[in-house]
């Protein structure tokens, strides 16, 4: 999945799955939400979760799974 927004900073990218990490004001989001899509592909499911980010230009997340 990729988008062509403003990308992330290394910073952001760094906490990106950090259980209640979240660049939304407070009160406006747990951010849980990749910390679970984390634990879910990678401890759960032994797949991977990558993402790729360059400021200005987008990000871009890999889901990979095994097929057995």
């Amino acid at each position: 999945m990729a988008d062509n927004a403003l990308g992330m900073s290394e910073m952001v990218r760094s906490k990106l799955f950090d259980p209640f990490f979240t660049t939304k004001p407070v009160g406006k989001g747990t951010g849980l939400g990749l910390a679970i899509a984390r634990q879910i592909i990678v401890e759960q499911h032994q797949g991977s979760l990558e993402v790729s980010s360059v400021v200005g230009q987008g990000s871009e997340f890999t889901i990979r799974l095994p097929l057995r």
